[in-house]
């Protein structure tokens, strides 16, 4: 028995030193992820050198870790515009910093006002005689402004360049419903209110085809200007109205044609272009062949931080779609962003505040508790400036009726002030089942909305008036807004979408600049002047960081996720795309989320969201069972 009983001790003591071991080893490996954050003093004589395989976005979005675990897929890399921007000025009188260098090679892209922010940061750099160097395997619209922008852009020799311009194709619901015998019932105001167009028709309206392509023509043209100023000798006509002929004339070899059209400069690996980059800065004897001295953009960041004396002017970011609730960042989660501004109200810490939109607007309920928290802010006196990204559409604009002025780009998109509500309902497809309905009811309302029996003509009356009282309201707040009547709002409204400087013409926009310009307003304003930006709720949070650590950050290497390099890979980006769109479109159906101020087709406007190819692939099993 003794010798069991000592054996037995240590049996246990063998147990607790190892778990005390694998403690040590885990508290260990924490504290080195956590310290691998990058910090001052770090940088390198050198290149500034971003790697974007991730989109550049108006607010990076938290990642969810229940989700990540479940979802097997790497967390897709964003990029801030605003960090991006910021670290290439800050380059631009940084004697350490000797070039910037863009690797583009899977780059997904960004919104046109997003990009044409970054093409102007580079400029800052080239007018300071520093060069600015990108590269890739495909130029697709978004990297090819950027390449308008650098002093020398590159392009792998089996890579090349397309430009597609903005448009593109709707998913229509109508018959498949039809065919599944599901009814959708639509109330809306307004006649160009398209968003509810897929689940009652097959195709486009004639009013929303003419609202889009006024839309389109617009966005088009002032990308054109844009690379036609940075590069005057550009031949885009050549590319665009006869791709087959532009290519043919260089024998088929995209590259060179890349090249003859004057966007692109030279023909080179990632070798290559690395050799180059490396003549310039330095090479680094550490890295492979190719490697030059190099600084990322998260290490650059944390060694130039942005002003922090004076004023504050606070700046809160409503991205994404506008839903109820918590949600964000990454999307405008209306509970959220209503108690930072009621908390930086009550703080009395904040002289201005700035209200940067990029939203293609959502529900009611969220938009409203927004809009309201601001007005309390406005109402302490406190000057309340709009800044306008890519998109400030619907609940967007509804967001934005408290400003004193409103900033925007000319191609930014908003207005779409209208208002829809899509309930769908499920007796045609009960009834082919063998499936039927019946009970007792007290009064016209009861049980209703009934999605299983339908719709009875009196909730869909109340439904209809109450998708009228709201755009009644949504007309008198921007009326008051913009010092307009009713009836002037609704010549201009109808659920019509403008570019932005058609805004700025029909009076929904006060003046073209980006969020630098709309803070300096606000300082203004407020009588400020020394000042820095707080930008609320933008505080990092440690399981992203650690997150991003593990996984590497798109901003200073590549984690191998294959990005469009070619046009076979362009199409199985945009079906992945697709696919994303696809169960937007039927989560809007199903979800019961109420009345929408949202502008369906201006949401393929912000940056590319990442597919969840294992949803997509279940949707695309079920809807090929059904239709088969």
């Amino acid at each position: 028995m003794n010798f069991a009983r000592s054996v037995w001790k240590i049996l246990v003591a063998i147990k607790d030193g190892l778990v005390l071991v694998f403690l040590l080893l885990f508290f260990w490996a924490l504290y080195a992820v956590l310290t691998m954050r990058p910090t001052a003093g770090m940088v390198r004589d050198g290149a500034l050198y971003v790697t974007l395989d991730g989109p550049v976005v108006e607010e990076k979005a938290r990642l969810d870790p229940t989700a990540l675990l479940l979802s097997r897929q790497a967390p897709q890399h964003e990029v801030q515009t605003r960090d991006l921007a910021q670290a290439i000025e800050s380059a631009a009188d940084d004697s350490r910093i000797k070039a910037v260098v863009l690797d583009l090679e899977d780059f997904p892209g960004g919104s046109q006002v997003a990009m044409e922010r970054i093409g102007a940061a580079m400029d800052k750099v080239r007018a300071a005689r520093k060069p600015v160097l990108v590269r890739a395997m495909l130029y697709t619209d978004d990297a090819a402004l950027l390449a308008a922008h650098a002093s020398e852009a590159w392009v792998d020799p089996v890579g090349g360049l397309v430009l597609t311009g903005p448009g593109g194709t709707q998913l229509y619901y109508k018959t498949l419903l039809d065919k599944l015998q599901v009814k959708a019932h639509v109330f809306k105001v307004g006649t160009y209110k398209s968003a509810v167009e897929p689940y009652i028709r097959a195709d486009a309206s004639p009013e929303a085809k003419q609202n889009l392509q006024a839309l389109l023509g617009s966005l088009w043209e002032d990308w054109q200007a844009n690379v036609k100023r940075a590069r005057p000798k550009a031949d885009i006509a050549a590319i665009t109205s006869d791709p087959v002929k532009w290519l043919e004339a260089s024998n088929g070899d995209a590259a060179q044609a890349a090249v003859r059209s004057g966007l692109i400069d030279h023909i080179g690996d990632k070798v290559a272009f690395g050799r180059h980059v490396a003549e310039i800065v330095g090479a680094d004897p550490a890295g492979p062949d190719g490697a030059f001295r190099s600084t990322g953009l998260s290490t650059y960041l944390a060694d130039r931080p942005a002003p922090s004396s004076g004023d504050a002017i606070a700046v809160v970011t409503i991205a994404g779609d506008i839903v109820d609730g918590n949600a964000g960042p990454g999307a405008a989660g209306g509970d959220r962003i209503a108690d930072l501004i009621d908390q930086a109200a009550s703080s009395g810490n904040y002289s201005a505040l700035v209200v940067r939109v990029d939203s293609p607007g959502g529900s009611v309920p969220a938009a409203e508790r927004i809009r309201a928290a601001i007005e309390r802010m406005k109402a302490r006196k406190i000057p309340v400036v709009v800044s306008m990204g890519s998109l400030a559409a619907s609940g967007g604009y509804w967001v934005s009726t408290p400003a004193d002025r409103i900033f925007a780009e000319p191609a930014t998109i908003t207005g779409s002030i209208g208002v829809f509500a899509v309930i769908p309902t499920f007796e045609g497809a009960l009834d082919k089942l063998g499936v039927t309905t019946d009970g007792v009811r007290t009064t016209p309302l009861s049980g209703q909305p009934d999605v299983l029996g339908g719709l009875n003509p009196q909730i869909e009356a109340v439904t209809q008036s109450e998708i009228d009282g709201i755009y009644t309201r949504f007309l008198g707040l921007v009326g008051k807004s913009r010092g307009k009547t009713s009836d002037q709002v609704d010549a201009i409204a109808q659920g019509r979408v403008w570019d932005g400087g058609t805004a700025r013409q029909i009076g929904l926009v006060d003046q073209f600049g980006g969020v630098e310009d709309a803070l300096a307003y606000a300082a203004s304003k407020a009588g400020a002047k020394q000042w820095h930006a707080v930008w609320l709720g933008a505080s990092s949070d440690t399981f992203d960081s650690v997150i991003e650590q593990i996984m590497g950050s798109s901003a200073d290497q590549g984690d191998g996720q294959a990005g469009a390099r070619d046009i076979a890979g362009l199409v199985s980006r945009r079906q992945g795309q697709l696919a994303s769109r696809l169960l937007a479109d039927l989560d809007r159906l199903t979800s019961g989320v109420g009345a929408q101020v949202y502008c369906v087709e201006c949401a393929g406007f912000s940056a590319p969201a990442q597919a969840n190819q294992e949803q997509a692939g279940i949707w695309k099993t079920l809807l090929l069972r059904l239709l088969g």
